[in-house]
């Protein structure tokens, strides 16, 4: 059986799509910024989300779109914690913690959080590595040309998913180096981070078609389309879409990712992807 454990849940990856919702507790995310800044409206989003079908929620306190600044590890504390220390007893699916440093990572997990999802795959803080092996838990560990900051300036492949697939083979297996089991690693090729959009090659669409090739490397796959740049400019007519108006790209970049081997799918729109992945496991299943 094909499982994966967050905390005090197990996952059959072979019976369920994993629903992750996205919590940026941020002023400058490319989608929310601003909205769940506040603890309170972070903690009412959560609960909300947990309502809605969100099997795992990923808690972020620094933005990561393109073109972001990176911010200390005092400030990003103090965006996450009042919002961790708030839901502890609250909520009851298990917390991610949307982070590349082992800082803000061990004091989330102080706090009840039973995952990291670090969008440096151990690039970032070689500490990270020690604090997820210790604490025993999940790591998702995804691909990126280049650092937030400039990873949409220029960049260049010539096999977008074989570049992927073996940054993807070094990284777990230098997690596993680090005493990370291969039970807590997760894979997520990166839509959006340092891939080509809106200028006759969608990078985005050849690694969903192709997600194949990234399942062999045998680890659950995560993927995160949701309201990303290249759906605003597949579904833009005259010009891209915003981000608020990708909804329907969003779930059908979902629906195509789980077809083609995806395990947990990372997104805003948390009750409407949970409805579109119920029909799709169920046609997958029969």
């Amino acid at each position: 059986m094909n499982t994966l454990r967050v905390g005090d849940t197990t996952f059959d990856l072979e019976k369920r799509t994993v629903v992750m919702g996205i919590l940026n507790v941020t002023p400058d995310s490319f989608s929310d910024g601003g909205q769940f800044f506040r603890a309170d409206a972070a903690v009412e989003q959560a609960l909300q989300m947990e309502q809605q079908g969100a099997d795992i929620i990923d808690i972020g306190g620094e933005s990561t779109r393109p073109g972001s600044k990176t911010i200390g590890v005092k400030e990003e504390l103090e965006r996450v914690c009042p919002v961790l220390q708030h839901l502890e007893g609250k909520i009851h699916v298990p917390l991610s913690i949307d982070t590349s440093k082992a800082e803000v990572a061990a004091r989330a997990i102080d706090l009840g959080v039973s995952m990291v999802n670090d969008i440096t795959a151990l690039r970032g803080d070689t500490r990270l590595a020690k604090v997820v092996a210790e604490n025993d838990i999940p790591i998702c560990l995804m691909h990126m040309k280049g650092t937030p900051g400039i990873m949409q300036d220029n960049p260049v492949y010539e096999d977008v998913v074989e570049e992927i697939r073996m940054f993807l083979k070094h990284r777990t297996q230098h997690a596993l180096s680090c005493g990370i089991s291969k039970e807590n690693i997760i894979v997520d090729p990166g839509l959006g981070f340092g891939k080509r959009t809106g200028k006759g090659i969608e990078d985005n669409c050849i690694i969903l078609y192709h997600l194949h090739r990234i399942k062999e490397l045998g680890f659950p796959l995560l993927i995160g389309a949701s309201r990303k740049t290249f759906i605003g400019n597949i579904c833009g007519r005259e010009k891209p879409l915003r981000p608020e108006e990708r909804l329907e790209g969003s779930l059908a970049a979902a629906c195509i990712a789980v077809a083609h081997g995806a395990d947990i799918v990372r997104v805003h729109d948390v009750g409407e992807t949970r409805r579109c992945m119920d029909v799709v496991d169920c046609i997958l299943s029969s």
